[in-house]
């Protein structure tokens, strides 16, 4: 490798920071371009010194590591999560992460997780690399909804999502007996929905195809969308041959 590779480090524990800090300074090919310990932090640092490869914790205050990925400038780094929590795995390597390192982990592990992007980045243009994860990010921000309300960030997968309904600027998301308010216009918000999950019954609602339970007519002739959780909603003109077609 003809340069030393830059590595940034995003985790809200300064003690899990100092350890991975203090691994990465044994390799001679590694310069720490800098490090991070909250949402805010780590766009502000990869913005700032672009670096090649990123060690990324899952969770963090402000957000998640997934949200720093999602709101980052590009190109993206290649990345290696380093969590105490193995939930996230999936997703991480759904956004083509190189590697998921669970806490505690002994040198040796760390190592092979160092070696192995060492390898991707002599294989892989950087481009390349960027690309592949903007791919994975932009599929998984079709996926989850992020809900931000009075200072506390909420991440919704679509599937939890039972409907939602249009409040001006705004969209409710309800979610069994919850209801989030999520600052995100309805025809916004439809458009980054998978299709093949959500359905509009109405310029004010869209219900999810798993919870429509069936569709009726009403006293006046009109159609229905009774939802799992007996929730009714009405269907309006424009919508209802769609909607026939999935009952």
């Amino acid at each position: 490798m003809p340069e030393r590779l830059r590595v940034a480090v995003v985790d809200d524990e300064p003690l899990a920071r100092e350890g991975v800090r203090l691994l990465l300074n044994r390799d001679p090919d590694v310069t720490v371009v800098g490090e991070a310990g909250n949402l805010s932090e780590a766009l502000a640092l990869l913005d700032s010194t672009r670096p090649q490869l990123l060690f990324l914790d899952v969770q963090m205050p402000g957000g998640d590591g997934f949200e720093v990925l999602t709101r980052a400038s590009q190109p993206l780094p290649l990345v290696v999560f380093v969590t105490a929590y193995d939930a996230h795995a999936l997703q991480a390597f759904a956004v083509h992460a190189l590697d998921y390192v669970l806490k505690p982990f002994d040198d040796e592990r760390f190592t092979q997780a160092l070696q192995r992007a060492k390898q991707e980045l002599r294989r892989a243009a950087a481009a390349e690399i960027g690309e592949r994860m903007l791919q994975g990010v932009q599929a998984l921000e079709r996926t989850r909804v992020v809900v931000r309300d009075r200072g506390r960030v909420t991440f919704l997968d679509e599937d939890e999502i039972e409907w939602i309904e249009a409040a001006d600027y705004y969209v409710e998301l309800h979610v069994g007996e919850q209801t989030y308010l999520h600052r995100e216009s309805m025809s916004a918000l439809e458009a980054r929905l998978d299709a093949r999950r959500f359905v509009r019954i109405h310029r004010k609602a869209i219900v999810n195809i798993r919870c429509l339970r069936e569709v009726r007519r009403d006293a006046a002739g009109g159609l229905v969308a009774v939802l799992s959780s007996g929730v009714s909603l009405p269907v309006a003109r424009s919508h209802q041959a769609h909607v026939r077609r999935l009952a």
